[in-house]
């Protein structure tokens, strides 16, 4: 039995474990199934130190692979689903993954990605829920070579998250449950998974409507599922069925997005009325500031469960706020963890004071810290020093020790919750011929918070319009996955810059801002 799941599968073995739109496992299949994966992963020359990529949707199958790796000793990397082929490819390549596994929904992308020459060190390729082709192997089938006996020499694995910045292609965060030391054993997962028994109901039943390769959606089911929690998850949202998914399997801990939450405001009555929801005792929300409205109008129909949380891949939950103090404190995104300490900079590199705006810098104080896969230098960017990292945003703390929010200093771009770095739209779009300029923006969108401007200065002789953009917009969806490409494209003769050569973004965002109480 796998170090992680025997426990549970010998108390309650016939429980339900893990629900997807194709099915459940209670965690006694699960149990033997990570065995076999295990088995059959060593079998393929997959070991510890090694590391796998998966491109799946919010399946069994992704927790199966999670779990399997945080047995082995080996490194797993959820890659975004949304992205295309040469994307897949670089972080495929950069990962020094040896192993891909992919969903069936997206085999075919993954299939063109590793028919790149980057992608030659695969040894293995899997699909889930598909049947074997000429480079892929049906995941069905290689589990059924692995023994169900229990692995011997099992040890601790964790994720890299890839997270995209502001200049040049995405780097992997190696935080502290990427880089544990050499033979650290599997059961500290379950030590994580029960520290988050103070925040919410462990075990209990979480439901994932969020993509499963987000690190926040990732930290609030697998994690609580080491501790003994099962997880119910739907790969494409969906509000109504969010809402039977919850009286159905009486789930007790959820995570929203902005756009989910409005989403579920705008639900017809009826559908809103036949809703019971109960089981729910904490509904966890970030990644984008959330419209008040928006928020007090959910707090209204669910109740005071609702908890905002501000945080990153790098620095994992940084504040909470739950229902009562958002109500007392509208706008703050709360005090600092217990474990977290929150350093305001001014310009000069002096410490701020109460209600004095700064560059935020955060020190966890377990001594926990990150690093970019193969990007030193990016590194020592986001770090003050050693311990002390900045997620470049900027705020100030109140005379409570609140942190709020007031603007991004690195020009990211937040649209339904999902993080977009202007620089990778940019770099794609600057190479076009009938580009001579570009720089790309946020400007407010009613559902997702913002969406993707690119503004265009046309090369010599190209002229400005409508065909223009088609051509622009049919090349970004060639090179960008579908959430980066923009959404409209604005042409000047000439982009505003600073002496140094800046573009001045806040001076073209301005004029689309200018009728909003917010600027992000």
């Amino acid at each position: 039995m796998s170090v992680l799941t025997k426990g549970f599968a010998a108390e309650r073995g016939d429980e339900m474990a893990l629900v997807d739109d194709y099915g459940s496992r209670t965690w006694s299949e699960l149990d033997q199934r990570i065995n076999q994966l295990i088995n059959a992963f060593r079998s393929a020359g997959v070991n510890e130190g090694d590391t796998v990529s998966i491109i799946s949707g919010n399946r069994i199958e992704w927790f199966e692979v999670a779990i399997a790796t945080a047995n082995m000793g080996v490194t797993c990397v959820p890659v975004n689903w949304h992205l295309v082929a040469t994307e897949i490819a670089y972080i495929v390549h950069d990962s020094g993954s040896k192993a891909v596994i992919a969903g069936h929904l997206f085999a075919d992308e993954v299939t063109k990605a590793l028919s790149d020459e980057r992608c030659s060190a695969v040894d293995l390729a899997l699909v889930a829920g598909g049947d074997s082709t000429d480079r892929l192997t049906s995941y069905e089938e290689f589990i059924g070579t692995g023994s169900a006996d229990e692995p011997d020499d099992q040890s601790f694995g964790g994720p890299m998250f890839y997270t995209s910045g502001t200049t040049g292609n995405p780097k992997g965060v190696k935080g502290s449950l990427s880089s544990m030391p050499p033979k650290t054993t599997p059961e500290m997962w379950h030590l994580i998974g029960a520290g988050f028994a103070d925040m919410m109901t462990v075990p209990g039943i979480t439901l994932l409507c969020g993509p499963a390769y987000h690190s926040a959606q990732w930290a609030f089911s697998f994690l609580p599922m080491m501790a003994g929690s099962a997880t119910v998850m739907q790969h494409k949202y969906d509000s109504a069925k969010v809402l039977e998914l919850i009286d159905t399997y009486k789930a007790t801990n959820i995570h929203l997005v902005p756009t989910q939450m409005k989403r579920l405001i705008d639900l017809p009555d009826d559908i809103k009325n036949a809703y019971d929801g109960s089981s729910i005792e904490l509904v966890l929300h970030g990644a984008a500031p959330c419209p008040p409205v928006v928020k007090k109008a959910l707090i209204e129909w669910w109740g005071p469960t609702i908890t905002e949380y501000y945080g990153s891949t790098e620095g994992s939950i940084i504040t909470t706020i739950d229902s009562e103090n958002w109500l007392r404190k509208g706008g703050s995104v709360g005090p600092a963890m217990d474990n977290v300490e929150i350093i305001v900079v001014d310009d000069g590199g002096e410490i701020c004071g109460p209600n004095e705006q700064g560059t935020l810098y955060f020190r966890n104080l377990m001594g926990m810290d990150f690093e970019y896969h193969n990007a030193p230098e990016k590194t020592a960017d986001a770090h003050k020093e050693p311990g002390v990292f900045t997620t470049g945003d900027v705020g100030y703390l109140d005379d409570e020790g609140y942190l709020w929010l007031s603007d991004r200093k690195i020009d990211m771009i937040i649209s339904g919750g999902v993080n977009i770095y202007p620089a990778e739209i940019e770099g794609a779009l600057g190479g076009h011929p009938m580009v001579s300029d570009v720089t790309v923006i946020g400007v407010p969108n009613e559902e997702f918070g913002e969406e993707v401007k690119a503004i265009v200065v046309p090369g010599d002789g190209v002229e400005a319009g409508e065909e223009l953009q088609h051509t622009l917009a049919a090349f970004c969806r060639e090179n960008l996955a579908g959430y980066k490409c923009p959404r409209s494209f604005d042409f000047m003769d000439e982009l505003p810059r600073t002496g140094t050569g800046k573009v001045q973004k806040r001076k073209l965002r301005e004029v689309y801002w200018q009728d909003h109480d917010r600027q992000i």
